[in-house]
């Protein structure tokens, strides 16, 4: 038996090399819309190769892999390597009708994030994979009774139009919320934390009763969070079940709880790199004192005190970590935080985005934060505090990366939209004793991107006109004293209006300088 294999195996690669050729030239048939180097850039072979009846179909599969093609022949003609290919279409268009609570727009993200948008290549799994992702989005909202229905109309150029039809169905509405376990409060006690509700004729209209997996998550973390701040720190959530009734409206939510001992705070301890800060000002930022109940809120604001005041020390890459141990035999934990102050940070450098119309002096000499100086995180939030009482921006926001190659340095990057600084206004009115009144006003507290701000306001009546200019540079020097100063000119004839049998002219003028009392 053996030797007959062999030999079956010898006729097959005799018969192999006797059909094996050399080719030196390639020619692909049937491509519409991919190139021809695409084709050439996926065969496993050079012009020159010696081909035999295997390598044909090494090649065929190689270009079924790349997901391009509906079928791929191979051949010969003489020395020339021919390859006869159908190409798939691509997605032209997908028409999405019948959606109203989830937008067009965001569905279609939705497909996009599951690898499926327009000018990508069509494929007959791509309708199930478009029905499938379109009812997963619809069921994160509790519609599971939604229903998609899907047609490919093919379209010139080898193209295709999807037409999803969408039946949203109702949103499934919640009818019980039950929590197994819980012996400390009861279950309204519990369900008032929790973000979904019961269905309510009275407040129908909150729609809290509608069920979505990420609502119940949420939920699910508050209950946690209300018992590990109340010293319940082996609590769990065993098991959560969501039922759907028959009718896909009705939904039952069952939390099955380990509520634990309630344990109070032994002891609370410092370990780390505190740098030249000294521990007794990091304990007095600690919430979190022996004899207390324990308290998992308490603990991470006294995480977070820790990291600011260490930031504002030039250490910005410091971490604080609070951990509990159980102590053995009773029901009392050990709180130690861990912090880690690391190197003080220096800034490099601060830059500023997203200006295109204020000059960055005018953003620059907001800075609170000076570069080459160590980082303060308090002075770096005071900064971005300032630009945004300018009012010429819509948005401020700040990042601090650390600078490739160094362990500590740190840019600024201020990244800020530009939005309008000015104002132009009119008004017209009437009075019995004036006559038509009319005037204008403009005001730009930005002037050319500069800081500086004008007004010009002009007032027309039949017996007075009125003009009025002024001007204020908030930074006169570069300690931040401003100065400004108006001019003004009004012209009456009181004769006009029977009012006296005179008229006058009056002008003037000011100057003023302002000096900050403090930076609030």
């Amino acid at each position: 038996m053996s030797r007959f294999r062999n030999l079956v195996l010898l006729l097959a690669f005799a018969f192999a090399d006797a059909n094996a050729f050399v080719f030196n030239d390639v020619r692909v048939e049937g491509l519409q819309r991919i190139s021809a180097g695409t084709v050439f850039g996926s065969l496993p072979y050079n012009v020159g190769d010696d081909l035999s009846e295997l390598d044909l179909r090494f090649i065929i599969r190689a270009l079924f892999e790349t997901g391009s093609f509906d079928n791929v022949q191979v051949g010969r003609d003489g020395d020339v390597l021919v390859i006869a290919v159908t190409e798939r279409p691509t997605i032209d268009e997908i028409e999405i009708e019948g959606n109203k609570a989830i937008k067009t727009e965001d569905l279609l993200d939705g497909l996009s994030d599951s690898g499926l948008a327009v000018g990508q290549i069509f494929k007959k799994v791509t309708l199930e994979h478009i029905a499938t992702g379109l009812e997963r989005q619809y069921v994160s909202q509790g519609r599971y009774d939604a229903g998609i229905s899907t047609d490919v109309i093919r379209l010139p150029r080898n193209r295709v139009r999807i037409k999803v039809d969408v039946d949203e169905g109702n949103v499934s509405s919640i009818k019980h919320i039950n929590i197994v376990g819980n012996t400390l409060w009861d279950d309204e006690t519990l369900r008032e934390l929790m973000e979904l509700k019961l269905s309510s004729l009275l407040f129908f209209w909150k729609k809290d009763d509608q069920y979505s997996k990420e609502k119940l998550t949420s939920d699910l973390e508050a209950l946690e969070s209300w018992y590990l701040d109340r010293g319940y720190l082996n609590f769990t959530i065993d098991s959560t079940q969501v039922s759907i009734a028959p009718n896909m409206e009705d939904v039952y939510i069952t939390v099955n709880v380990i509520e634990g001992e309630k344990f109070t705070v032994s002891s609370v301890d410092i370990a780390g790199e505190l740098q030249d800060l000294p521990e007794e000002s990091i304990r007095s930022l600690i919430l979190s004192q022996a004899g207390q109940v324990f308290s998992r809120q308490l603990m991470t604001s006294s995480e977070e005190r820790i990291e600011r005041i260490l930031g504002n020390a030039g250490y910005t890459f410091a971490s604080a970590t609070g951990q509990t141990v159980i102590d053995e035999g009773g029901d009392t934990v050990s709180v130690k935080f861990f912090v880690d102050a690391g190197k003080r940070a220096y800034v490099r450098r601060i830059t500023f985005r997203g200006n295109t119309a204020t000059h960055d002096e005018v953003l620059r000499r907001e800075m609170r934060q000076m570069e080459a100086g160590w980082a303060s995180t308090a002075a770096i939030e005071h900064s971005k505090l300032r630009l945004e009482r300018l009012g010429f921006f819509k948005e401020v926001n700040v990042e601090t990366p650390p600078v490739p190659g160094t362990e500590d340095q740190i840019d600024v990057n201020y990244t800020v939209e530009e939005q309008p600084s000015g104002a132009i206004s009119a008004s017209l009115g009437f009075a019995g004793d004036i006559g038509l009144i009319v005037g204008a006003n403009y005001q730009e507290n930005n002037v050319f991107g500069t800081g500086n701000s004008i007004n010009i306001a002009i007032n027309r009546s039949d017996f007075q006109k009125a003009f009025n200019f002024s001007f204020l540079d908030p930074y006169y020097t570069v300690d931040g004293v401003s100065r400004g100063y108006s001019v003004f000119f009004r012209e009456s004839d009181f004769e006009e209006r029977n009012i006296a049998r005179f008229s006058t002219d009056t002008f003037g003028g000011s100057i003023n300088f302002g000096y900050p009392l403090s930076e609030i």
